[in-house]
């Protein structure tokens, strides 16, 4: 039997503007350039001010210095192509309308760039140590294949049966696996010391065995490593000094002779330039006891709409005659003049927003701001942001996670700022932050030899005022990058 029912559905459909708005705001401002220069390329009629020959007629196309056209954070609709006026971009007056140059008092260094070392990578310089051992050709091909099937920790963790395979179908040279294995004792040489291990045991040893070996710690080092590593890293020193036969002097010697080493040989050598740049998205600074926030200023970019697409739409618009081929491009450059103006709008949106977002963190957590210490943080969730600014809390939550804040006493992460509330026994509220601040000062005030347990350390937290469970106490240590008890023991 068929039944026809009549439902009503409350769908709500993005605009591509809002899209594009919401895909920069969560770009961080160390990305934000790649992002422009990628629309700049792609659209002939968005243009950057700060690019555009110094003899045009000045004032023509002026910075923005006001607000004439503030983002309409309603508009989320597409403009008709019947509604298109060229007067809107045409006119001399409101042609800086869609300019977003931003001066926040932002020093010019920010704008600078980043100079790069030229330096050695970590396989180039495996490979010129490589090129300095007499060899056959057939071993110099050997050689250059464990080179290239090396991590970036310096580690081999490939199988040599599958590096056999790679020669043989790759190189089209057959080798034995003795042939192989000799090779790598041959990488195994070169430095840093460690390379080319196939696990951390073996990293440990090659290390220890390019020191003095009639050192009698440094032997110990190495039967402790070759033999009972995993006692060493669980740190059972009782059974170490039992089965090593050596007294707890002793051992204080090869722990500490084994710390010395390094587990990623790999990584020493690294090109720090590979390591992600931060580039803090906001300012606060302390002019004495009143915070000024800034906006970093790649955040505002001079664009605005190219004057010489401008005019070509209005002659279009005016030629007498239309044919299909002069509609069409009467229809690409509408669209080009279009996009332009919406990514400037959205650029500009995105600035207004982060602000907005900052300044209510900012006043929210002041105290925190004007004094660096963490236990001023104040419980602060997304929703409370977002309902300070009447904003939608996605909005936050993109704006804290990937945004950075430089202060006088650091840069950090938005989020960071985030944390729940706990009740203490007098029934005040307090961020979680606070109770990992204690937690941490405990730790490292610890008598290392005699480590607190999490049950030592909730009875501690109870004693402040603070009724957690030992099992919170277990997921902020955690949290904290901080090891249990028994692993943070040290002779």
């Amino acid at each position: 039997m068929l039944k026809q029912n009549l439902q009503q559905k409350l769908l709500q459909k993005l605009s591509p503007q809002q899209i594009q708005f919401i895909k920069l705001l969560q770009v961080p401002t160390v990305a934000l350039d790649t992002r422009i220069k990628e629309e700049l390329e792609e659209n002939p009629a968005l243009e950057d001010s700060s690019l555009i020959s110094l003899d045009e007629p000045k004032g023509e196309y002026d910075d923005l210095n006001d607000d004439k056209q503030d983002y309409d954070e309603n508009n989320g609709e597409e403009s008709s192509l019947d509604e298109f006026n060229v007067d809107d971009y045409l006119q001399d007056d409101d042609s800086s309308d869609y300019s977003t140059s931003f001066n926040n008092g932002d020093d010019e260094d920010d704008k600078k760039e980043t100079p790069i070392a030229v330096e050695s990578t970590f396989f180039e310089s495996l490979q010129q140590q490589l090129d300095l051992v007499p060899l056959s050709n057939q071993d110099f091909v050997i050689g250059k294949q464990i080179i290239g099937s090396l991590d970036d920790d310096g580690y081999l963790r490939r199988p040599i049966t599958s590096m056999i395979d790679d020669l043989a179908f790759s190189q089209n040279v057959i080798v034995e696996e003795d042939d192989v294995v000799e090779m790598l004792k041959v990488i195994q040489n070169f430095d840093p010391a460690g390379i080319a291990a196939r696990d951390l045991q073996e990293c440990l040893s090659l290390q220890l065995k390019r020191k003095d070996t009639s050192n009698p710690i440094i032997k110990k080092a190495i039967e402790v490593v070759e033999h009972h590593l995993e006692e060493f890293t669980k740190k059972h020193y009782d059974k170490l000094e039992k089965s090593v036969g050596i007294s707890s002097e002793e051992l204080k010697e090869v722990v500490n002779e084994i710390l010395k080493l390094n587990p990623k040989p790999g990584d020493s050598n690294q090109i720090t330039t590979k390591q992600l740049q931060i580039i803090p998205d906001f300012h606060i600074s302390n002019n004495d006891g009143t915070l000024i926030l800034t906006l970093n200023a790649r955040n505002a970019p001079e664009l605005r709409v190219s004057r010489s697409y401008m005019e070509m739409f209005d002659h279009y618009e005016k030629a007498s005659q239309k044919d299909k081929k002069l509609k069409e491009a009467v229809q690409f450059v509408k669209q080009k003049l279009d996009s332009a103006k919406w990514f400037i709008d959205a650029i500009k949106q995105r600035q207004q927003t982060l602000l907005k977002t900052m300044n209510a963190i900012m006043h929210y957590q002041y105290e925190y701001f004007l004094t660096g210490d963490e236990r001023k943080l104040k419980p602060m969730i997304l929703k409370d942001i977002a309902d300070k600014i009447d904003m939608d809390i996605s909005t936050v939550s993109r704006v804290a996670n990937s945004k950075y804040v430089q202060t006088e006493f650091g840069t950090f992460l938005l989020k960071s700022f985030f944390s729940e509330a706990i009740q203490t026994e007098s029934g005040e509220e307090v961020s979680n932050k606070e109770v990992k601040k204690i937690l941490e000062d405990c730790i490292n005030k610890e008598d290392k030899r005699k480590p607190l347990a999490d049950e030592k350390l909730t009875e501690i937290l109870k004693e402040h005022g603070y009724n957690i469970a030992r099992r919170t106490v277990a997921k902020y240590r955690e949290q904290m990058n901080i090891p249990v008890a028994r692993l943070r023991k040290e002779l």
